[in-house]
């Protein structure tokens, strides 16, 4: 008996310190993006207040992935989504999200942003940028970056106004390092010897546009290039003495390689999607430098 009642006693107090110390758990609330750049601009500045989920893995093609009902339903339950604003794709995601029971908000960040080609052409010409309805790779830009961050600073706002000392302060921090970035792609691309770079898909329109670069596509119409397209794209970077041709992993190399042989050139792998910003865009700037050759 003396035994029972000891167990009693001991089961008793396990309750009562459970009752008094309930076990941990993780009420952080998630908001979602689309691409790595922009989990990166929006963990820092919402710091811990939220978790950042992002739909799309470095290294997939934003611009046909596909995605699990996982995803789908991470996404649903987020408190706002932050899409990036020009990739069709994430109006697919919003469609089905919106036509659920979710309340989530949704956060343009290309707002303010002009988006560069002529939404009615496909590439006709191996200058033009090869999408149906203009370049969506708006953030390779430190303008667009910019703007990014600031609608994602007032999309916080709007959803948590009980943190805006703490957005505002990480608002400045991130605004500090994109000036930052720009400086030193522009300390590279001074010593840049030529102005033109080639890349098989082209997703560099807004990076080109910033600095006044020339961006030559491999790709005819979202196409790999005929033998005599491909002639065309080798005279005319050996004539204006382009050296670099970018390699996105998403895509095929192979043509890109064979046109830095054909130049003299050299090709640079390059990751758009990565989740460093910054760190990528001075890796393109210092590519075109030809520093540390």
């Amino acid at each position: 008996m003396k035994y029972k009642l000891t167990i009693s006693a001991a089961l008793l107090g396990l309750i009562v310190l459970y009752g008094c110390n309930p076990p941990k758990t993780d009420k952080t609330k998630t908001l979602s993006v689309t691409i790595e750049p922009q989990k990166y601009f929006l963990e820092t500045i919402a710091g811990t207040h939220f978790k950042v989920e992002c739909i799309i893995p470095s290294g997939a093609n934003p611009e046909s992935a596909d995605f699990t009902p996982s995803q789908m339903m991470n996404l649903g339950k987020s408190v706002a989504y932050f899409k990036i604003g020009y990739l069709g794709i994430e109006n697919t995601l919003i469609d089905k999200v919106t036509k659920g029971d979710s309340n989530i908000k949704v956060v343009d960040c290309s707002e303010g942003i002009k988006r560069l080609g002529n939404p009615c052409e496909h590439s006709h010409n191996m200058d033009n940028h090869g999408h149906a309805g203009g370049d969506p790779h708006i953030w390779s830009s430190v303008t667009s970056a910019k703007i990014i961050a600031e609608n994602m600073y007032k999309g916080l706002l709007a959803i948590d106004k009980e943190n805006e000392a703490d957005y505002t302060a990480n608002y400045k921090k991130l605004t500090t390092e994109i000036n930052k970035t720009d400086s030193i792609i522009k300390s590279y691309l001074d010593k840049a010897p030529s102005k033109a770079f080639i890349i098989y898909h082209p997703a560099l329109s807004y990076f080109a546009e910033e600095y006044g670069l020339t961006q030559y596509s491999i790709e005819h119409e979202g196409k790999n290039p005929s033998p005599s397209q491909l002639k065309e794209l080798i005279d005319r970077a050996i004539a204006e003495k382009v050296s670099v041709v970018f390699i996105q992993q998403e895509f095929d190399a192979k043509n890109a390689e064979t046109i830095a042989e054909a130049i003299g050139g050299k090709t640079v792998p390059i990751n758009l999607l990565a989740y460093n910003w910054s760190d990528e865009m001075i890796k393109i700037a210092k590519a075109l430098s030809l520093e540390n050759e």
